[in-house]
């Protein structure tokens, strides 16, 4: 991927994983490569007073055979898929766990419980 533009986000969990991937999620071959085309391609401003840290990204995992079929973005979109349609099944057993423990709201999570 362009490391070098500004829509590129890289991070790093405690793990050792890493995500890479396009802020405005343009990549579908991610975390392997960019769109030769990509019209959001924007050079990120070189050095502009950032403070970088010693941590050390590991590299990019070899790019898998067959990428230039779009077999490995289809995968990824059957994943996105996937987790589209139980996203708001979680979420509602989330509110509904939350709801019983008395955590209902976000206000009364600021300002206390109903009195």
């Amino acid at each position: 991927m362009r490391t070098e533009c500004k829509n590129f986000e890289s991070r790093t969990y405690r793990n050792g994983d890493t995500v890479r991937k396009c802020n405005l999620d343009l990549a579908p071959d991610a975390p392997w490569r960019c769109p030769a085309d990509c019209s959001a391609y924007e050079r990120r401003l070189a050095d502009a007073a950032w403070t970088h840290g010693t941590l050390v990204v590991p590299p990019t995992p070899p790019e898998p055979a067959g990428l230039d079929d779009g077999s490995a973005a289809a995968v990824l979109d059957a994943a996105e898929d996937i987790l589209n349609a139980v996203g708001g099944e979680i979420r509602a057993e989330i509110d509904a766990e939350r709801h019983a423990q008395g955590k209902g709201g976000l206000l009364r999570r600021f300002f206390g419980k109903k009195r």
